[in-house]
């Protein structure tokens, strides 16, 4: 019998809270971590208040259990794993700590060719990895609408991604949200304010495991 969304968010917040703790022990001074996430619409938080976007909503539940973090939001509505790449030296100038991939929801939703999305977030992968920066990558799903051949080969874009690079790979940004309309804004695609509350109850426990073991690796 699977689990029940109240017995979900219990685990998590045990989780998180073994996490914190861990933290805690981190040498007096060390500094904030910094993440950033990178992303379109979903990312950037179109339709809502800025502070009630994912990324600021992460944040906001991180430090509530004790992580000392920052999440930058470098989502750009409409952007597609090309735009993402083009912009993605400037977007690493920073130097963050941890880099959320979050891009190719809308190269899918056009039809954009599996094999350049899959090259695109390639090279991106290869730069982040390059500037000394963790990176979890979330996955996409693509449409129904492009049919099974379509499908398969978008699917199969982020495993097969995370497996080359060695990189942790949350499965599906949207999973528990997607296709449900009291989760959704009117358009059906972006999450409402209690659809972002259902993502970050989902990736803030393993945005926080990455974020404890960035800690010990520095201390």
């Amino acid at each position: 019998m699977p689990p029940s969304v109240t017995s979900v968010r219990v685990m998590n917040r045990f989780a998180l809270a073994m996490i914190a703790l861990l933290l805690a022990t981190a040498p007096a001074g060390a500094r904030t971590l910094e993440i950033v996430d990178i992303g379109d619409s979903l990312t950037a938080g179109l339709g809502l208040p800025a502070n009630e976007a994912f990324p600021a909503r992460l944040e906001a539940r991180l430090k509530a259990d004790g992580l000392d973090v920052r999440v930058a939001n470098a989502g750009v509505s409409g952007d597609t794993t090309a735009g993402g790449l083009a912009r993605l030296d400037w977007t690493l100038g920073d130097k963050p700590d941890l880099v959320i991939l979050a891009l190719g929801a809308n190269d899918a939703l056009r039809g954009a060719d599996p094999a350049v999305v899959k090259g695109n977030l390639d090279k991106m992968i290869d730069k982040i990895q390059a500037s000394g920066a963790k990176l979890l990558l979330l996955g996409m799903l693509a449409p129904p609408n492009w049919g099974k051949e379509y499908e398969g080969a978008f699917d199969r874009i982020y495993p097969d991604l995370a497996k080359a690079h060695h990189v942790p790979l949350y499965p599906f940004f949207l999973e528990g949200v997607a296709m449900k309309p009291d989760l959704n804004q009117p358009d059906g695609l972006h999450p409402n304010q209690k659809g972002v509350g259902v993502l970050v109850d989902r990736i803030a426990p393993v945005v926080a495991k990455l974020a404890a073991g960035l800690v010990e690796a520095k201390s």
